[in-house]
Order: structure tokens, then sequence, then C-alpha cells
């Protein structure tokens, strides 16, 4: 069984709205073993649709639809289907009943168009929704399946699980995939498999798939097995060698944050950290508070960025300042140092740098950053060339510093 993705909305193309959903669905038909063979993005245009489904339908068994399915006249899709489907639409007691309770609820006004959210083509099997107001659609024709879906994400992701999966299971027997995946920080995805040559060849040579998955800062490795959970354990070993290889860089097996990590070790270690922030501007305190439960052992942050906040609330030297400049391992070192007593935490990590895209000189280029940590037994400090790209400079700077508080509690900074 073959499947195609349509994501349909203008907001998607202009990139005003990421399509996570494409996304989503990609990683849970891989895991029932329903490969994904393409994924379109196209416009609210009824013509557009039609044809899309024209040129899908006889090269896949299945199409799911997202997005065009809310009560305002620029959402086209159910109208669309139920033309192109040839059927005729009606509205479906049930659902207007449950859409009446979701207003009722809420202790909101139900308008006429939301009414008609309960019109539905009577040749389509409904997806229910219990997450929102538009239903799904399940259509056939040719051999092929077209699922249609509302595109807010949480609404179509509680379709696909409560209705649209079991629905295929019933159907179809698909052969279950097993991934399983090693997150790694601080070394580029050449670096990485160079370094793990000898181990590649020894997965590829057990059957076994391997992706590299790079993003800013970080490279994902997954390996893959058709046999399904029967490799768990084998894939369990081959990554357990590589946390034991690259403790500097390896810090989960699954698709944890490196802020959920390092809170695990400091929950383990009794420990308190801090942030004294420049370059990063906040960004390593909001990774650490994404984590429940942080509460318990991040006690706050400093947001120095200017010389002047720097001298007053960190009471750094104006002649350090002008001295060594604001970018350096002096400075960057003190305010780890002062950050830890003022915030009275057992570790503190600090951070200042060029982000850009202006502002770099001669021997301190865009992307140059330092960053420290500090705690009772030391001060330790290490400067990074990072690239020109101010976003994805402040993105690394507080995944890379992470990464070194997680390898200063396990003694792994040298």
């Amino acid at each position: 069984m073959k499947a195609a993705l349509i994501s349909i909305g203008d907001e998607l193309l202009i990139g005003q709205t990421i399509n996570t959903n494409a996304a989503w669905l990609g990683k849970e038909f891989s895991q029932i073993g329903i490969p994904v063979t393409t994924s379109w993005t196209i416009s609210d245009d009824a013509e557009v649709i039609k044809d899309s489904l024209d040129q899908l339908i006889p090269k896949v068994q299945l199409i799911i639809l997202t997005g065009g399915l809310g009560p305002t006249k620029d959402d086209l899709t159910k109208h669309t289907l139920t033309e192109y489907f040839n059927t005729h639409l009606e509205i479906v007691p049930e659902v207007l009943e449950r859409i009446e309770s979701f207003f009722k609820n809420r202790n909101r006004e139900m308008l006429d168009v939301n009414i008609q959210q309960a019109a539905l083509p009577v040749d389509a099997q409904i997806m229910h929704n219990y997450h929102g107001t538009a239903c799904g659609m399940w259509f056939e024709k040719n051999g092929c399946i077209v699922v249609s879906l509302p595109g807010v994400p949480y609404e179509m992701k509680g379709i696909m699980i409560d209705e649209v999966f079991p629905k295929l299971k019933e159907r179809f027997e698909s052969q279950e995939l097993y991934h399983q995946t090693l997150m790694t920080q601080g070394i580029g995805e050449s670096f990485l498999a160079e370094k793990i040559e000898d181990w590649e060849n020894r997965v590829r040579a057990e059957g076994l798939g391997l992706a590299y998955l790079p993003s800013p800062g970080l490279v994902k490795l997954r390996l893959s097995s058709k046999n399904g959970r029967e490799d768990e354990l084998k894939i369990k070993v081959y990554f357990d060698e590589l946390m034991q290889r690259l403790p500097n860089y390896a810090y989960s097996i699954g698709e944890k944050s490196i802020s959920d990590v390092l809170g695990q070790l400091l929950l383990e270690k009794n420990m308190t950290i801090g942030t004294v922030e420049s370059c990063t501007g906040g960004s390593i305190a909001k990774e650490l508070v994404e984590v429940a439960g942080s509460s318990v052992y991040y006690e706050g942050s400093i947001v120095a960025y200017s010389y002047d906040v720097k001298e007053s609330h960190l009471g750094i030297s104006h002649d350090e300042l002008v001295k060594h400049g604001a970018v350096s391992e002096k400075v960057v070192s003190e305010m780890a140092e002062r950050g830890r007593e003022k915030l009275g935490v057992d570790l503190c990590i600090a951070t200042s740098g060029i982000a850009g895209p202006t502002g770099g000189l001669p021997e301190k280029p865009v992307g140059t950053v330092w960053i420290a940590i500090s705690t009772k037994n030391r001060v330790w400090a290490k400067r990074f060339q990072f690239g020109d790209n101010r976003e994805r400079n402040i993105s690394m700077t507080a995944l890379t510093a992470l990464n070194i508080a997680r390898c200063e509690i396990l003694g792994l900074n040298s």
C-alpha cells in the first residue's frame, strides 16, 4: 500500500504557517509500514484540489488531505469533494448534536455556519471529530481511499488516532516497522559519520536501516528494522555502544531534548542551575523551563545584554569590559561566576557572543560565542565559531550550552 499526502492552504504556500501535519503523518505512517511516496502542498482552489486527486488516485491506494474544512467561505474542501465524488450534502443529526454540545459546553453562540458543518456528503463515511467541529470524510474511488481531515493539527491527529488508523488496520495488513533514535549534539553530520564508520558498516550488514537527520546544533541517528520489535534489543545494543563511545555528544536514546536529560541529571545529583545570558537573550532559560518540574532545580536567569547591565547587576568592572570586550573568556567566566553567586545555584551557565548579522570584527567574526560554566569547584569556558545566521546562532548556542552543562555534571569537560 502506498500513501500520498495533500496539504491544502494558501497560508502554507506563503510560509505563514509551518506544515507540521505532513511531518507527523509521514512519521506515523512509517511506524505502521505504509510508505508515503508523495507529499504535496496546494492552494485553496477547487480546480487545483480536483486536479491533484486526478493525478494521484491512479498512483496510490491512500490519499490524506488536510485543511479547508472550517466554517468560513474560504474553506472549500468539503464542497469540492462533494462535487468531485458526485454526491450531495445532508445534515447528519448525530454530528449536529455533537456540535451543539461543543458550543453549549463552552458557553458560546452557535451560528448558522457552524450548523452547516454538520452537512456532510451522503456517500462518505464520517470520521468523527471529538476535538472540534469539522468532521473528517472517507471516500473511495477506483481502488483508492481518500480521507479529508481538518488542518488544525490537534484535531487532525485526534481523528487519525481515533478513527482512521483503526479503520486502516481493519482493512489492510501492514508490516509494522520499528524505529529508534539516538540524539547527538555538538558534532556535525560528516564528522559523526567518520567517527562511527565501523559501527555503521556493522549496522548495515545486519540489515538495519540507518538515517542521519541533521538540524542546527543537533544530529539524530535513526535505526529502522523491517522486523518490527523483533530487533528492538539489537538496536538498543548498537545505540548503547555509541552512548559509551561518544559521551560528549550522544545524550539520549529516544527523542528527548537536552534540557530534559539535563534536568534529570540535576534531579539525580540534587543540584540547582541558573543562567546568565547575553547573546542568547533568555533562550537557555526558555529551554530549561519547558521541562515539567524544572522549578525543583532551576532558580532563574539574569539577561545581561548591555555593558551597563553587566556592570550594575553582575559587578563586572568597566575596565575589564573595555580591555577584553564582552565576547571574551575573561568576561564570560566572570559572568558565570557572579551569576552563580547572585542566583545561589550549584551550576551557572553564561553566554556572550556576536549573533549577527552585524557587529563582527576580524578577530571576532559574526558567530563567535563564548560559553562558560561555573560550579563551586571551578570555572570553565570555551570559544565556539558558529555561522552567520542570527536565529541559528542563538539556537545553537543555547543547545551547546545545555550540553556543556550536562557534560560538566558528568565530568566530561576538559
